[in-house]
């Protein structure tokens, strides 16, 4: 099963999240408090665990937030869902706009780390139902879309 493994924010835009115990998303906006919110298709991002761990083998103490992950999530290969893939996460639903970006030139997280899945591997949603969404939350792909 798919779940949220932890959730972060950041204040400042190109820096590194840090966790927080859960995160509050409002539709048309993202996640209250994080510099990425607003009304725009990247308003979460999420990693999975899986691909944080390839980055591990390099760099074990990487910390949860490094690769400016909104939502880190475990048991589901987030950059093989195609766009508009909905997903209930906790008691929200989120829609995937976006399979990776590119990265910026001053990326902290490059900086720091030597490299950044967050480009390749990482994916964007808008949310669509509010509410909010914790560690250990569940994460399911909505019956109709293409991976259930």
């Amino acid at each position: 099963m798919a779940r949220v493994k932890a959730v972060c924010i950041s204040e400042k835009k190109g820096t590194m999240k840090h966790e927080v115990p859960e995160i509050q998303v409002r539709r048309d906006h993202g996640i209250v408090g994080d510099a990425h919110a607003g009304k725009w298709h990247r308003q979460i991002s999420l990693l999975g665990d899986e691909s944080v761990e390839k980055m591990r083998e390099k760099f074990p103490d990487i910390p949860i937030g490094a690769f400016a992950e909104n939502i880190l999530t475990e048991g589901l290969t987030l950059y093989q869902l195609p766009i508009g893939t909905r997903l209930r996460v906790g008691e929200t639903l989120l829609e995937v706009t976006q399979i990776g970006k590119e990265c910026h030139a001053d990326c902290e997280i490059r900086r720091k780390v030597g490299d950044c899945v967050m480009p390749r591997e990482g994916i964007f949603t808008k949310v669509l139902e509010e509410g909010t969404i914790r560690a250990g939350d569940a994460i399911t792909v909505e019956p109709g879309d293409a991976l259930c």
